[in-house]
């Protein structure tokens, strides 16, 4: 009985030394590029590094950009893009909606040699519906407690995602499935308390 003991278990180290490592996600909420509705799978492992004038990284979104102000866009960047970019998709969610994840911007076809988005932008590629069933963005409005905000951009190896002004943010994450080659988010905050 010893001996099979002794055997199983240098089996399953043996077994286990020889596995392929799993690489590790970022925690939701924690930045990174693990969001509620990333299709991850299909990049080709690209990191984009996004960021914003207005906030960095976890931080508070100024009020200016809520419905508790102007609900204006806030100004975008980003870097990182492969030489390959045909366009850039742009995804801007809120997980933390009582009623499940609440989109506030989808915008695609974006030209890949625009790699900033100025605050309070109205023509930025083609405009999505977001959750107010209105094309473009709307800004944060949690009714309780800090909410978490995702802006989410992809670089895509095609031009045009072949769909029209409008088009839902399911839509336009089915539309990209296969074409990302890079991705990355910025993670702000906001609460109305």
């Amino acid at each position: 009985m010893k001996t099979f003991i002794i055997t199983a278990l240098l089996t399953c180290s043996l077994v286990a030394a020889c596995s392929p490592a799993v690489a590790p996600t970022v925690p939701q909420g924690q930045g990174g590029l693990t969001t509620p509705l990333s299709p991850a799978a299909n990049s080709s492992g690209g990191t984009l590094t996004v960021t914003s004038a207005a906030f960095t990284e976890g931080a508070n979104i100024p009020k200016v950009y809520s419905c508790d102000g102007q609900s204006i866009s806030p100004p975008l960047q980003w870097t990182g893009a492969p030489a390959q970019t045909a366009s850039f998709a742009l995804i801007v969610v809120d997980p933390d909606a009582p009623s499940g994840t609440f989109t506030h911007w989808v915008a695609f076809d974006i030209p890949a040699n625009v790699t900033d988005i100025q605050e309070g932008a109205k023509n930025v590629g083609k405009a999505g519906q977001n959750g107010a069933r209105r094309n473009g963005y709307t800004g944060p409005c949690p009714p309780s407690g800090s909410h978490r905000y995702i802006f989410n951009v992809y670089a895509l190896d095609i031009a045009s995602l072949d769909l029209s002004e409008g088009a839902t943010r399911d839509q336009v994450e089915n539309a990209i499935k296969g074409h990302i080659l890079a991705q990355g988010a910025l993670v702000g905050r906001y609460s109305r308390s």
